[in-house]
């Protein structure tokens, strides 16, 4: 018996001091042999081949300088958990590069080397307090070029690798492609008006928009003026916003830019939130303004419509757009998901959510020569009303709402050999008096330097909505440790950059920045409440026009007889009149206990769900390692009792 329980020590204490050799064994290699496993569904711990491409392709040393404070009495805790978040992503970087970039370390401690080569990088610390300063942030250089990122804003992290990569190809680039922007919106910002200032109510001027700055860290960005009659030579992809009221010759110039080759993303809007002036006779402020290329899509074959903006009960939600007033659904604000967007484009491959306010849609068959690839588009649960009705009442439109079946495009692509929009070449300039007679004017020749037809095959990329540029529709801005820090909402910016970055002839960078934005919507809950939605609507409307008849007769009974007497008006009724009105009072209940009951079981199947996703996140795990507990215990007890 004895020396069974020394055999079972011996056998137990030697088990332990192997299996503690193995585990220090496998920390050792570890150190060495670094290999991750990144179960996310988008695989945001790995580095996208974008990335890799881009560092593969490295034929010049770079080097990173990262720059992050140590001191554990000064770094608050969430802080250092993403500094060893930085620091995995930059040890990854450096092993993909094939030895071309270089990984330097530093703590920048007051009074520092550290601390004066932070500076000169561009990296700034951030106050904590008076005495306190952290630093998290990098420098990415390849000989005299260097591009700091100042701060690494841990609330950004899915952005992580694309502004590191973003810089990475920054440092390279030896020359940045030209883009244009013209636009009748102040998307480059407006200086504070000097006038106010005077009179003793100044004004802060406006940064530019985000979409602006972001496009500036990777081109050189040129503004064009709304009305020019030409576009230099040196643009490669022209960005237009919102052409309101354009003239017939900057028409002209666009026309001839896309016939000499050059790239051209349009944004066009039915209904302009972001143009819509205040008006001191309207509380509504002046009527939101539309813009078009009409011209140049019916010379493409296609056709834009202005007058009328897209509702779509798939893509709607509650919003509110005035402090104060609660939301109400509304369903021509298009938070497009995955239903509208084309997943088999590079430029839309990745982006998961778009938020498109009172979008405007395309029609008609593309010209000869050219092929049409629809990026975004409606579902079939849309419909086409009136602009003014839908941005005065989405709870109205949602009431009314009766599907078309039909999907909408809001956003497409043109390719192939364009033809021009003004065979007669340059059009005269608006409120020119020549007195030309029309016979002269056909049989006059075509300026022999206007451009007929494009030689190679073109690009064009138009979308329906210009707002959703807007900063409130795309980005999240806020002032973190001092410093203006900017967050995606959803994937506008990175599917306008996307475009821009395809049209100027680098894809590379696609990925990582669709990535970014990515989010992961309760779809089967949304799919369930549009399910609801439609199944109940007709029965909710019907109940609440009969609803209206009944009030509406109410009124008209309290109104038809009325008796004065010592100075007092009151209501006399006969007793088929009060009989009548008891009814209709009646009726006027049981309706509204109608719709109460309609309403909750709208709300029924969502929240049955919401509680069983519930007990799932609470219950589902405690109880999986309860059950694999028990069997362990219960395999454990069987092998004891065979012994």
């Amino acid at each position: 018996m004895k020396k069974k329980q020394i055999d079972l020590f011996l056998f137990s204490t030697v088990g332990v001091v192997v299996c503690l050799v193995i585990v220090v064994g496998l920390n050792l290699i570890a150190n060495f042999v670094k290999v991750r496993v990144d179960l996310t569904a988008e695989k945001l711990f790995t580095l996208s081949d974008g990335t890799k491409q881009i560092l593969q392709e490295l034929d010049t040393p770079v080097e990173i300088r990262f720059y992050a404070t140590r001191d554990d009495k000064v770094m608050p805790p969430q802080l250092k958990t993403y500094v060893s978040r930085v620091e995995d992503l930059l040890d990854e970087f450096a092993e993909n590069s094939g030895g071309n970039i270089e990984l330097k370390k530093f703590d920048p401690q007051p009074d520092s080397d550290a601390e004066d080569s932070a500076r000169l990088d561009g990296v700034e610390g951030q106050s904590l307090s008076l005495t306190d300063r952290i630093y998290l942030g990098l420098a990415v250089s390849m000989l005299d070029e260097t591009i700091a990122i100042p701060f690494l804003d841990p609330s950004k992290e899915r952005q992580l690798e694309y502004e590191i990569v973003r810089a990475v190809s920054q440092v390279v680039t030896v020359e940045k492609p030209v883009i244009g922007v013209m636009s009748s919106l102040p998307a480059f910002g407006q200086p504070p008006n000097p006038m106010a200032a005077q009179m003793g109510r100044p004004q802060p001027g406006q940064d530019p928009w985000a979409v602006i700055s972001q496009l500036k860290q990777d081109f050189e960005v040129k503004e064009i003026d709304l009305t020019a009659e030409s576009i230099d030579e040196d643009i490669t992809v022209l960005v237009v916003i919102h052409p309101k009221e354009i003239t017939d010759a900057t028409e002209y110039a666009l026309d001839q830019f896309v016939l000499r080759g050059g790239k051209l993303l349009a944004y066009l809007d039915a209904l302009a939130l972001i143009d819509q002036q205040p008006n001191p006779n309207n509380m509504m402020g002046s009527p939101p303004s539309t813009s078009n290329l009409e011209k140049l899509l019916s010379a493409w074959g296609l056709e834009f419509n202005s007058s009328k903006v897209v509702a779509d009960m798939a893509f709607a939600k509650e919003v509110s757009f005035r402090q104060g007033t609660p939301p109400q659904l509304q369903p021509s604000v298009l938070f497009v998901n995955d239903k509208g967007i084309n997943r088999d484009d590079v430029v839309s491959a990745q982006i998961d959510q778009l938020l498109m306010p009172f979008v405007g849609t395309f029609s008609g068959t593309p010209a000869e020569g050219l092929e049409q690839t629809i990026l975004i588009k409606t579902t079939e649960e849309s419909q086409l009303v009136d602009g003014f009705m839908a941005q005065l009442s989405g709870a109205q439109v949602a009431k009314e709402f009766t599907s078309e079946g039909t999907e909408h495009p809001v956003a497409l692509r043109l390719t192939g050999k364009f033809k021009t929009a003004f065979p007669d070449g340059k059009p005269a300039a608006e409120g020119s008096t020549d007195d030309v007679d029309d016979i002269d004017k056909e049989d006059e020749p075509v300026a022999a330097d206007s451009l007929t037809e494009s030689t190679t095959d073109g690009t064009v990329v138009l979308f329906g909505d210009a707002d959703f540029l807007f900063d409130s529709f795309s980005v999240r801005i806020q002032n973190f440790l001092g410093t203006r820090m900017m967050s995606l909402l959803n994937g506008n910016l990175p599917l306008t950059q996307n475009i821009v970055e395809q049209l100027a002839g680098d894809n590379r960078l696609i990925q990582v920045r669709s990535r970014a934005a990515m989010n992961r919507p309760f779809t089967t809950i949304r799919d369930m409440q549009i399910k609801a939605e439609t199944e109940y609507r007709s029965k909710i409307q019907d109940l609440e026009d009969k609803l209206q008849q009944t009030q509406t007769k109410l009124s008209d009974l309290q109104s038809q007889r009325t008796d004065v007497s010592q100075g007092q008006q009151r209501f006399v009724l006969s007793p088929e009149q009060q009989a009548e009105l008891a009814k209709f009072r009646k009726q006027q209940v049981d309706t509204n206990k109608q719709l109460k009951t309609m309403r909750r079981n709208l709300r029924k199947d969502i929240d049955a769900l919401e509680t069983k996703l519930k007990w799932v996140n609470i219950a589902g795990m405690p109880l999986i390692v309860t059950i694999g507990g028990i069997l362990i215990a219960t395999i454990k007890r069987k092998r004891t009792a065979a012994r």
